[in-house]
């Protein structure tokens, strides 16, 4: 490679995620369309089982499919392949001459391949979605795959502030790369706005304990009591009657236990005039770019990435984790007034966050600076 060439397109990235779905193939699929148009020195490694599969072969780019798993049966016996997988993967990034293995988001066998990329000379840089396990997660092996992982790395990336803190206090010295959340859109975000508005706040979300169910549940009792005829409409797959018992008897709410379908997830914020995020703790949210892009204000509590998110009296309102504050700021973007106010400065930060390119360039430059011609593998 001659030094031009690595000038005009930086390092040579190949982007690895085996994961199925979720906010993690949304995240992945945006990040890959925009390295790709900007970088002919991209490959992919991707699973054959993932829902976004068709996306995924759609982008010029030099592809590696695996087979990982669809149900518990094949997470069991995929472990007797992860050894041959992980041959297979630092096979391809030498034949693909890559520069750096970029990890969009973790896989439970990450930190078993992982390693070997370290071994094999080749450059790990994770993004770290969470750099602490989520009260009510209840998993394990949670920390010792993220030891692990960390343990491999060149560099790491972080999508908010307090992750990279976090990731610095685990890791002293470890290059941490800052990129910002962008709006995750699968099916487009234009199409969208105008949604004819049916539901007042919105909470939409995989349904889990620090997500603050009981302290909206809360929160809202006294929303109805000065704003009778207000509704929230809450969705999302999990046992929500579990998480807050007694949300559904309130007045005004509407539960909705279930999946959403890529293609109704724009629509469904678009539908709310607010969203309200009650958590009571949090890295970074995706539901949070996205409502922003559709000019859905946001009500969130100061916890975590959220408060660098959501922007206090421009893009929506950040208060306090209890109901009370919860409660007042519901309250406040129930004037229309101040909801009219706060939608537009949720489209206009929406609009930065829906370009792709920004963060794109934003890691390509970070990965050129950081890693430079060091990145480069061993060649077999």
């Amino acid at each position: 490679m001659q030094q031009g060439d690595r000038a005009v397109r930086g390092m040579r990235i190949l982007l690895w995620y085996w994961g199925r779905r979720g906010g993690g193939a949304h995240f992945s699929l945006c990040l890959a369309r925009a390295l790709a148009q900007r970088s002919a020195g991209m490959a992919l490694s991707v699973s054959r089982q993932g829902d976004l599969i068709d996306a995924f072969r759609a982008l010029p780019v030099p592809r590696q499919e695996v087979d990982t798993y669809v149900d518990l049966l094949g997470f069991a016996t995929g472990f007797l392949r992860v050894r041959s997988l992980t041959r297979g993967l630092v096979a391809f990034a030498h034949e693909q001459k890559v520069d750096v293995v970029v990890s969009a988001m973790a896989h439970l066998w990450t930190p078993l391949v992982a390693p070997a990329l370290a071994r094999a000379g080749i450059a790990y840089v994770p993004v770290v979605h969470d750099s602490v396990q989520h009260p009510g997660d209840g998993d394990t092996f949670w920390e010792w795959r993220l030891r692990r992982e960390l343990g491999a790395t060149r560099a790491a990336v972080a999508l908010s502030d307090c992750v990279a803190a976090a990731i610095a206090a685990r890791r002293p010295g470890l290059p941490v790369i800052r990129l910002p959340l962008g709006a995750l859109a699968p099916s487009g975000i234009a199409g969208a706005i105008g949604t004819a508005k049916t539901s007042d706040v919105l909470f939409f979300g995989r349904i889990r304990a620090y997500k603050g169910l009981d302290l909206l549940r809360d929160a809202w009792r006294l929303v109805v009591a000065a704003h009778p005829g207000a509704t929230l409409r809450v969705v999302g797959q999990g046992d929500i009657a579990r998480a807050a018992p007694g949300l559904g008897d309130l007045p005004g709410v509407t539960l909705e236990p279930r999946w959403v379908a890529d293609e109704e997830m724009a629509p469904l914020l678009a539908s709310a005039r607010a969203v309200v995020f009650p958590y009571r703790q949090a890295s970074q949210s995706g539901i949070v770019p996205l409502a922003l892009s559709l000019g859905v204000p946001a009500v969130a509590t100061a916890v975590g990435g959220l408060v660098e998110q959501v922007r206090d009296g421009v893009s929506g309102l950040v208060v306090p984790p209890d109901a009370a504050a919860l409660a007042a700021g519901l309250l406040r973007i129930l004037d229309p007034a101040t909801r009219a106010r706060l939608a537009a400065g949720a489209s206009a930060e929406g609009a930065r966050l829906a370009d792709w390119n920004s963060p794109a360039t934003a890691l390509q430059d970070a990965l050129d600076r950081l890693l430079g011609t060091a990145a480069a593998p061993a060649r077999p």
